[in-house]
């Protein structure tokens, strides 16, 4: 299969799964639209990671290994951080970018 039709399955972890409700929760006290589209941006974006997922740039911090982790922004401030293994995408976590993340590498 060449790579211009390549699919790649995408898990989504349990974790990134509930990072993302309290993202959420914590956004819906504010403006309950602006949650409602951070949940929506979160479930396109990933899908959109079926196709051609190495198109967004690698997390670089020096606590990591280099290319361990890619990220995707979400609404501005949040991260959606990923790794690619073989033909699977896997979603570790959803981050808030003004938050200290370091406690996730």
């Amino acid at each position: 299969m060449d790579k211009i039709n390549k699919r790649y399955d995408v898990v989504i972890a349990a974790e990134a799964t509930q990072m993302l409700i309290s993202h959420a929760q914590f956004l819906a006290q504010v403006s309950e639209p602006a949650a409602l589209r951070l949940i929506e941006a979160f479930h396109e974006q990933a899908k959109s990671l079926e196709v051609f997922p190495e198109r967004n740039p690698w997390l670089t911090d020096p606590l990591i290994a280099t290319g361990k982790y890619r990220k995707l922004f979400l609404e501005k401030r949040y991260l959606l951080v990923y790794q690619i293994k073989q033909s699977v995408v896997y979603v570790d976590a959803v981050v808030d970018t003004r938050q200290d993340y370091g406690w996730l590498l």
